[in-house]
Formats: structure tokens, sequence, C-alpha cells
């Protein structure tokens, strides 16, 4: 296999996570993304009693931490991967058995919800591969509560640009970018919040890595 040919497999596995490549990549991704998910999570201002929707799980190896937060939380994750979600099961049964979570798959357009059900939604690194995603926040927006907070954590372009498998079919942004997509919805930008971290790329180097988490209110 050439480096192009590897650096294309990357990309789609990072979009959808296929195959016995597809279990290692989601396990490196949950390492890998683990600063961002806490700080998306902690940014999120849980209460008691709350549902939370999350789009692109991966493993969901961080619910056991999410859940942990408040009392009574409700947990729905959604995921365009079905080797995901079965992932996500798998490791998250007891959590599904209490009815303290569920993992459901869609399209990566339409949210088979009613309106206003979530308090809180929020979304890992999914934002590069958003193919409509005016229309998919409209759709957040349409699921969430009034008030409720949506928070989209994400890598910076600077950074993403370093790395070589971005150059296929990824949709790089900063906060500039972001702010005119929100601009084009009915959501108000609440805060942001920016870290960096030092983590192993997919292609095996340590980078140091900025990432950004932006929530948005309803």
């Amino acid at each position: 296999m050439n480096d192009e040919t590897l650096v294309k497999e990357i990309a789609a596995q990072l979009r959808n996570p296929q195959g016995s490549k597809g279990i290692e990549m989601a396990e490196m991704m949950n390492q890998t993304n683990i600063a961002m998910t806490l700080h998306s999570i902690a940014c999120l201002d849980l209460k008691q009693h709350q549902s939370i929707l999350e789009l692109g799980h991966g493993n969901c190896g961080h619910l056991a931490h999410l859940l942990a937060q408040q009392d009574e939380l409700h947990y729905t994750g959604l995921e365009i991967s079905a080797l995901m979600q079965q992932e996500a099961i798998r490791l998250n049964q007891s959590f599904i058995t209490q009815q303290h979570a569920e993992f459901l798959l869609y399209d990566g357009l339409k949210l088979n919800f009613s309106a206003q059900q979530f308090d809180r939604i929020f979304s890992v690194n999914t934002l590069y591969f958003w193919q409509q995603p005016v229309a998919l926040l409209n759709e957040l927006y349409r699921v969430l509560k009034p008030h409720g907070l949506l928070n989209l954590t994400f890598a910076q372009k600077d950074f993403m640009q370093q790395l070589p498998f971005t150059q296929y079919d990824f949709e790089l942004y900063d906060l500039e970018k972001l702010e005119h997509l929100v601009g084009q919805t009915a959501f108000q930008i609440k805060t942001y919040s920016t870290q960096q971290d030092v983590v192993k790329s997919k292609m095996g180097d340590l980078v140091k890595r900025e990432f950004i988490t932006v929530t948005l209110k309803k």
C-alpha cells in the first residue's frame, strides 16, 4: 500500500469506521480525542435529569464519565457508522440495561426526534464531515429545548491543514468560519474556549493540537 492510498484509507475510516481496521481506528480515536471530549462535556453545564444527544460518539468510551456528572442523566448517541454503534453498545451494555443510554443510527442529515427533545447536545470532531451543515444545525436547533446548549468541539483549521489525510473530504473550520455558519441559523454563540494538548497523530507522530469548543444557545 503506497502512502497516498494509506492516507486516503485513514481519511475514510475517520469519516465512517468499518471492519477490523475501523475498530482499531475507533480505539485510537477514543484515546486521541478524549481531552477534546472531556472538554466538550465540561462545557455542557449539565444539570440533574437532563437529556443529552451526541452526534458521532465513536465507541463511546467516555459514557461513564459523562453520566457521572449529574444524577439521572439520559444519553442518546447517534452514529452514521453501524460498526461504531455496535461497539458502543458492546462497551456500554450496563447503561443501556439501566435505561440511561441508547445508541441509534442516522443518515447524517435528518434527526428522527420530536421537537424540543434534548436539553444538551454535543459533537466532537464531526463538523468536518457534515454534508449539509446549515441544514443539520437547523435540525439540531429543532430538537433542542428552549435555552438548551449545543457544543461543537473541533481542531482548529491551522492544525488540521498540517495533517495529510485532511485533504480528502474534510471541511476545515476556524472560529471565524464557524461564526459565519452559525449566522445562517437561529442559534446564538454563547461562548467559546480554546485549549491545547499533545497527541499522537493518526500517522504516528506526536503533535501539538489546538482545539476549540464553541457553545451555541437556543
